[in-house]
């Protein structure tokens, strides 16, 4: 079991990235370099030989039909189920009774395993959070044990993404500026909070409620499409791309608003760790959560409104309406999502390898009696994971595959809603602040 002082040294370790410029496998500048050309020649490479529409939700390498009984068994979903509402309830007994201080397992839950863990969970094996999610499982029971159509709702669900991207937004917000936010009170008022908002949702939507507005499923779903598991048209098992699994989303209300969000919140993140801006939050008039709060809308907002000016001008060089560009720019905000997906690992890495182990060993003990329930509070981290070449290393890596990956798949969809000529001409604007993201996300990541 560990110590106190031991949990000490636990749970003071950075929450971001450790990896700094000198860390870097390249010079930084070569690093910059390098990246910014392979994605100006993956640009010029396709624009010759991807002429047309290749991705299509057929393709793939189906799995061994045992692999696939075994997805799609039913004790499997069940086994899942029992083991997220057992966590669950494990967790309120912590949330309710445990005690307030670095003991209590319950922000580790919140902030590592369920923010970042579903995440990367996500990433591997799909939208795992649509199967697992509680509050789903308690409203499915409800209405089972009332004997009522799993359809039932009062109202027709008509907002799209905008209620994922606001809860997403919230959460950020109290992931990176609300202050005591790993406090038992803090965190008792924001779980009930998300709890009666989830209850009240599918109350009066349904289910329809879970598969648009639940942040978490949107977080998991959007995520989701870049896990290498995916269904063809007939309903197999197959290995894919993660480009394939992005192709199958669609422009819908509220869904670059929610992109956005996943984007700049992580983007936000690695700027918050700057030193020269904590200096700058120290000594400035304006109240550090006033600054905070305005400068993380702001990260929202660029990613939004330069999605939008690159859609228009897109538009515009391939001859159409300014009007067009809203139905453009929703129809290529899923090619961010590999960008997002990219940010994610190389903000949240280290992190996850890090505290999810201390999570573990903090939940043998929900109650802080110095108990050992799981028989897992002798478990620690592991030191490579976290050494600093190779988090440089990975977050270099993810933000520039995920680049790469924003690219084809912006391609993609440009050959397959415009004419040959316009789908090339027409993305150079998007090139352009992908390029943009890049140099950014690389120069947020490894400034000092």
């Amino acid at each position: 079991m560990l110590s106190p002082a031991a949990y000490s040294m636990l749970v003071a370790v950075p929450t971001h990235g450790v990896g700094t410029r000198s860390d870097l496998p390249l010079p930084f500048g070569v690093l910059l370099v390098s990246a910014l050309a392979a994605l100006l020649i993956s640009f010029l490479a396709i624009g010759v030989l991807w002429r047309e529409p290749r991705l299509r939700s057929s393709q793939g390498i189906v799995l061994p039909s045992l692999a696939a009984s075994v997805l799609d068994s039913r004790w499997l979903r069940r086994v899942a189920q029992t083991l997220s509402v057992a966590l669950t309830l494990w967790t309120l007994v912590a949330l309710l009774a445990g005690p307030d201080s670095a003991r209590n397992p319950v922000p580790h839950i919140v902030y590592v395993w369920l923010w970042v863990g579903l995440a990367f969970v996500s990433m591997l094996f799909g939208p795992v959070w649509r199967v697992i999610n509680p509050v789903r499982l308690l409203h499915s029971g409800l209405l089972r044990l009332a004997r009522v159509s799993p359809d039932l709702a009062v109202v027709r669900y008509r907002a799209g993404w905008w209620p994922a991207a606001l809860g997403l937004g919230v959460f950020t917000w109290v992931e990176l500026v609300a202050t005591d936010n790993t406090s038992l009170p803090f965190l008792r008022l924001l779980i009930l909070g998300y709890l009666l908002v989830s209850i009240l949702g599918a109350g009066l939507f349904g289910r329809a409620w879970f598969d648009r507005a639940d942040p978490f499923e949107a977080w998991s779903r959007l995520l989701g499409a870049l896990a290498p598991l995916g269904r063809r048209d007939d309903g197999r098992w197959v290995l894919r791309t993660p480009l394939h699994g992005i192709n199958e989303l669609h422009g819908e209300r509220g869904l670059v608003a929610t992109v956005a969000v996943m984007l700049g919140s992580t983007a936000y993140d690695g700027f918050s760790a700057n030193l020269s801006w904590a200096t700058f939050v120290q000594t400035s008039a304006v109240p550090a959560p006033v600054l905070k709060t305005a400068t993380m809308l702001g990260f929202f907002a660029a990613v939004a409104v330069t999605l939008w000016l690159a859609s228009a001008a897109s538009m515009a060089l391939s001859g159409k309406g300014i009007r067009d560009s809203f139905y453009f720019v929703s129809d290529f905000a899923p090619s961010l999502i590999p960008i997002a997906g990219g940010y994610v690992v190389a903000h949240y890495w280290s992190l996850f390898v890090y505290q999810a182990p201390v999570g573990l060993a903090l939940l043998s003990d929900p109650l802080g009696t110095g108990a050992d329930l799981l028989g897992t509070a002798g478990v620690t981290p592991n030191d490579t994971l976290v050494q600093a070449t190779l988090v440089a290393t990975i977050q270099a890596v993810s933000i520039v595959v995920g680049h790469l990956l924003g690219v084809l798949a912006a391609h993609e969809r440009a050959v397959s809603v415009l004419d040959r000529r316009s789908a090339i001409v027409g993305q150079i604007p998007l090139m352009v602040i992908m390029l943009g993201y890049t140099f950014a996300g690389l120069t947020i990541l490894f400034t000092p």
